[in-house]
């Protein structure tokens, strides 16, 4: 089919090179963070070695963008297949067998040469190959934000494995500064009148969004009431205080045999010396910040909240106290129009680890309810699932669809290390409830 018959994209090229050469040089500095005797391992059990990573990003953006996108050849068919996908067991002996244990990995000189031939095949393709919708992974030019947004979601991942990583394996930065904070926010709650909560989005209502956020929804939510704050270290440290994570009560059994098999009794955002309490940074650990949310899994969030009598927010209920408004209508972020920046949440790479819950007032939601977006994901109590009308994307077909097994939880808001073009109201993050290493924190409702 001649050009001139297929239907052309009108996208603007330069945006795009330049948020592909932001997201490749972002890679490169945290890759460059870690010791090279460190390459090898795997700083989580549950997940590949570090060498998977630094080749898994240009291996997906060549498949998902130019095989799949735009039906050109790739670069190397051996690590593209190396590289192709990561994983996600539910235990550590299922991980052994799926995680590299027994692969050959490259030298990183290698991996870093695939890399340079990958950044040139795509960047030359951004900026001159035909964008033509005759591809269904093309439609809206689907497969270029697949490969960007991609990229940005596993400088995230990336972070929480480096936390996860001995402290003198990393180079601290000299710049290094903390908000500590002091007194952590009073605890309070507000009350979200009953009303709609419009999930989901139309296709081509936005410029982008993965296949699990469409399909619109509109959910009428009773009223309830949520805290004004995330829960902070101090708060869950009278958890900890009181026998929480002995008390079977307070978890389900499921997480119970996780907790008891992970010999777990505090986050592992925490670490105890000479009887006092220490968060344990990125390059460094820190007097328990008092005032910062709590890190946990959502199996500890969930029996947090059954101690406190209360119970984690489902997703309607999170967008009602992050988009809704008292008039009834919907905002595109908690604050109101504008685009996030650091005044109005702890986003896009600006901090190593939180900032005080609360310390960002401009970014409260029209009902005063605060960090919605920024400073730690949050858990929510609903199972992560398609919505009406669900379609694999073309360009990324498994994305979502292996994760609809019951067993992953929904998440919303955004972390320190989620980048900005990621946040929008339809994103939704999803993890299994024991899975304790994200940036994720959370706050509790009830009803009215």
């Amino acid at each position: 089919m001649p050009v001139s018959d297929r239907r052309s994209l009108s996208i603007a090229r330069v945006p795009l090179v330049e948020w592909y050469l932001r997201n490749r040089e972002r890679s490169r500095r945290l890759f460059d963070l870690i010791d090279p005797e460190v390459y090898y391992t795997r700083p989580i059990a549950l997940r590949n070695p570090i060498v998977f990573y630094e080749g898994h990003l240009p291996a997906f953006s060549i498949i998902s963008f130019l095989k799949r996108g735009l039906g050109h050849p790739g670069v190397d068919e051996r690590l593209e297949q190396l590289f192709a996908r990561g994983i996600d067991p539910d235990s550590v002996d299922a991980a052994v067998p799926r995680s590299g244990a027994s692969t050959v990995w490259p030298d990183r000189r290698e991996v870093l040469a695939f890399g340079r031939a990958a950044d040139e095949a795509i960047l030359s393709a951004l900026r001159d190959a035909a964008f033509v919708e005759d591809r269904p992974a093309m439609q809206h030019g689907e497969a270029i934000f697949t490969a960007l947004e991609h990229e940005a979601m596993h400088q995230e991942t990336l972070l929480y494995m480096w936390h996860r990583l001995p402290q003198e394996h990393k180079h601290k930065p000299v710049d290094l500064a903390y908000e500590l904070g002091g007194a952590p926010a009073a605890r309070r709650t507000v009350r979200i009148a009953g009303g709609t909560a419009a999930l989901g989005a139309t296709r081509g209502s936005i410029p982008f969004g993965w296949d699990n956020e469409f399909g619109p929804v509109r959910v009428d939510v009773p009223a309830f009431e949520i805290d004004v704050h995330n829960v902070t270290n101090a708060e869950y440290l009278e958890f900890v205080a009181d026998g929480g994570y002995c008390r079977r009560d307070l978890w389900s059994a499921e997480d119970w045999d996780w907790r008891r098999g992970e010999a777990l009794e505090h986050p592992i955002f925490w670490v105890r010396r000479d009887g006092e309490w220490y968060w344990h940074g990125m390059f460094e650990d820190l007097p328990l910040p008092a005032a910062w949310p709590v890190y946990v899994s959502q199996a500890e969030a969930s029996a947090f909240a059954r101690w406190r009598g209360r119970r984690l927010p489902s997703e309607p209920e999170f967008h009602r106290a992050a988009f809704g408004t008292p008039e009834g209508d919907d905002r595109p972020f908690p604050w109101g129009n504008e685009p996030p920046d650091a005044t109005r949440g702890n986003v896009d790479f600006a901090q190593w680890e939180p900032v005080p819950a609360g310390s960002r007032p401009a970014g409260a939601s029209a009902w005063g309810v605060h960090d919605l977006v920024g400073n730690g994901w949050e858990w929510t109590s609903t199972i992560f699932g398609p919505f009406d009308g669900f379609s694999p994307m073309a360009s990324y077909p498994e994305y979502s669809a292996d994760f609809f097994d019951g067993q992953h939880y929904v998440m919303k808001g955004a972390s320190s290390a989620t980048a900005r073009e990621l946040i929008r109201p339809t994103f939704r993050n999803w993890f299994r409830s024991n899975y304790p290493f994200v940036y994720a924190t959370f706050r509790t409702v009830a009803a009215v």
